[in-house]
């Protein structure tokens, strides 16, 4: 199975924004967050990313305004560390994949609570 080139750059992106959050940017408000994935366009120009602020169901106005301001110094290290000939946009979303999936857990352990304990299951 073949990967478009657009994937390929998109997982590149994912790592280096991560890398780069993680030991370069300096801003309280984005210190927690994760990047979950990045969707890039096909010609390589809009990169919209998702991320997830560790324990939190929704993402703060603080986190995207740090986001925001962060965008351009983002943008100016992923040209550096990236040889593309158009470094994309950035584009921050909250990923709500996490908080489905905590509601989902937590229906899960009521399940579990609610279920007599079988002495066949062991």
């Amino acid at each position: 199975m073949e990967f478009k080139r657009a994937d390929r750059v998109a997982d590149l992106i994912k790592l280096e924004i991560a890398e780069i959050l993680r030991r370069e940017a300096h801003d309280p408000r984005i210190a927690n967050i994760t990047v979950t994935d990045v969707k890039l366009t096909d010609d390589l120009r809009s990169a919209r990313i998702y991320v997830v602020e560790l324990g939190k169901d929704r993402m703060s106005d603080e986190v995207g305004q740090g986001l925001a301001k962060a965008k351009g110094f983002l943008k100016r290290e992923l040209g550096k560390r990236l040889q593309l000939r158009y470094v994309p946009e950035l584009s921050f979303f909250y990923d709500p994949s996490f908080e489905y999936g905590s509601k989902i857990e937590k229906l899960l352990k009521e399940i579990r609570k609610d279920e007599p304990d079988d002495p066949t299951d062991r």
